[in-house]
């Protein structure tokens, strides 16, 4: 995890089940046997970096975020691997290592066509850097947290705020780094989550990416915004008959083999 917002470990694991699959699903393309040294960059709650653990058990395995709160939790969910506090677009490790990978983290810093030549050149010959990244900022999830942030009286408060930044498209990511890689792998899933309370997607969003705009308002003029933004949300993420809410969840996925 990376910006500036302040990150809830409690909130983010509500939907760990969710959040973790397309962990997995990365984690399972990986084309690593016996990796000496492994990074999680953008390690967050630990959970992942253990799972990591469980796959390479012989490994040296470093977590890196930007938030102490979700290091402090990564700890004890992996107290056998270290961590280290650090920022994603000037992190470089000691030395080259065998794997990065990155769950759900490299969308929050820019710059993607220097940063990502730049940690492929951080791997060991044949080293693999795998990344998951979410691809909905067109989705109303997103979207409308900049629309309703802007039409009301937190407006002031919030102009200019930003949360994740936009990714680049696929093409670009695959003209970025084909001629740096021996193996380059891309490909997209959605993800249909099926979600349980009251404007669930609004507990979604306040996990990650509405984290930004709620951190800076308060008190009654917080619950305001959160309110509206639950409004401008149910048309496009309705409940379903037996109270569920469908959550399609678009994610790209990166293999680059150096």
């Amino acid at each position: 995890m990376t910006g500036s917002a302040s990150w809830d470990p409690t909130q983010y694991l509500r939907f760990s089940n969710e959040r973790l699959r397309p962990a997995l699903d990365l984690l399972a393309q990986v084309p690593l046997e016996a990796p000496s040294r492994v990074v999680d960059l953008g390690c967050g709650p630990g959970n992942v970096t253990a799972l990591l653990r469980r796959r390479f058990p012989q490994a040296e395995i470093l977590g890196v975020d930007t938030s102490p709160d979700m290091l402090d939790k990564a700890r004890s969910a992996a107290p056998d691997c270290r961590f280290a506090l650090g920022d994603f677009a000037s992190w470089t490790p000691e030395a080259p290592v065998d794997l990065i990978y990155s769950n759900a983290a490299l969308h929050w810093v820019g710059e993607h066509e220097s940063l990502f030549p730049r940690l492929l050149s951080h791997l060991t010959e044949g080293g693999v850097l795998a990344v998951q990244m979410p691809a909905m900022h067109d989705a109303p999830l997103r979207r409308l947290q900049l629309t309703v942030a802007a039409d009301g009286p937190w407006a002031a408060r919030l102009a200019r705020q930003v949360s994740a930044r936009e990714i680049l498209p696929v093409g670009a990511y695959y003209d970025l780094l084909r001629p740096l890689a021996s193996r380059l792998e891309l490909w997209e899933t959605t993800y249909l989550h099926v979600l349980q309370g009251e404007d669930a997607v609004v507990a979604w969003a306040a996990g990650s990416s509405l984290r930004p705009f709620l951190d800076r308002l308060d008190g009654p003029l917080q619950d305001a915004f959160r309110a509206a933004y639950a409004a401008a949300l149910r048309p496009h993420y309705p409940r379903r008959l037996d109270g569920a809410t469908l959550l399609p969840f678009r994610r790209l996925f990166l293999l680059a083999t150096r």
